[in-house]
């Protein structure tokens, strides 16, 4: 009885307790794992500083495709709060999920086809529904019968707008303006060409939420409180259309776009 139960004894100590077994094979795989990654360090110029790098880059990248992708602003349109070199960061994941433009709202857009081959960065004035009119008797934009107060971004000595319009902005789009009304083609100077002026949902890039660089100019862009409120659209919008007194367009014009 003594001999068999030091037998037994001996047995059990002889095989590890399962719990170890997996966490040897752990350990295992998790060797094999940074071998791995050695003999691919081993195989490029600068082994593991080069092979960091790639990462770093490859990780950005996938960041500015599907994420945040910075904008540099090429003209005055969007003066004063943006100038001319400022980088902005524009929020790709905005408008996904089913949240829409506001407005208000900065956004980027491409515009080829209806503004020109380029991106541009635009305030979000009328959304679909809306009607958009200028001017009331104090020169105000209205949106849905409520005259906007744009005094807090609107470029210091310009008007509203010189040109008068009245738009139905058609589901699914947006009627969108610079901040700096005397230097920017916008969906005023579109109403005669194809699409009316109006930006497609599906055109929408994102929200510029950032101004990042210059370091000194550092800022975040706010949805402007002036469109506050403005009372939503009753209805669905008849298609785009425009005052007598409307710009026809002259063919596309890329100055104000932005560089990606």
């Amino acid at each position: 009885m003594d001999a068999e139960a030091q037998h037994t004894e001996r047995d059990r100590s002889s095989h590890p307790a399962g719990s170890e077994e997996i966490s040897d094979t752990e350990g295992t795989e998790e060797r094999s794992r940074f071998a791995l990654v050695d003999r691919a360090a081993d195989r490029l110029p600068g082994g593991r500083i080069t092979l960091t790098v790639l990462f770093c880059l490859f990780s950005l990248l996938l960041l500015s495709r599907f994420v945040i992708q910075p904008f540099q602003i090429p003209s005055g349109s969007m003066e004063p709060g943006l100038r001319i070199g400022d980088r902005v960061l524009v929020n790709k994941l905005a408008y996904r999920f089913g949240a829409e433009p506001r407005r208000g709202d900065v956004v980027v857009f491409d515009g080829t086809g209806y503004f020109g081959d380029a991106d541009y960065i635009k305030r979000v004035v009328g959304v679909g529904g809306d009607h958009v009119v200028c001017c009331d008797r104090q020169g105000r934009i209205e949106v849905n019968g409520r005259s906007v107060d744009e005094s807090t971004f609107l470029f210091p000595g310009d008007e509203p707008s010189e040109v008068s319009f009245d738009v139905a902005v058609p589901d699914g789009t947006l009627f969108v303006l610079g901040d700096h009304r005397g230097d920017s083609s916008d969906s005023r100077d579109h109403l005669g060409s194809p699409g009316g002026g109006m930006i497609p949902l599906d055109d929408v890039i994102g929200r510029a939420d950032w101004i990042a660089w210059p370091l000194g100019h550092w800022t975040r862009l706010g949805r402007a409180d002036g469109y506050a409120r403005v009372p939503a659209a009753t209805g669905a919008s008849a298609p785009a259309s425009s005052g007598p007194s409307a710009p026809a367009s002259s063919g596309p014009s890329t100055a104000d776009g932005v560089h990606g």
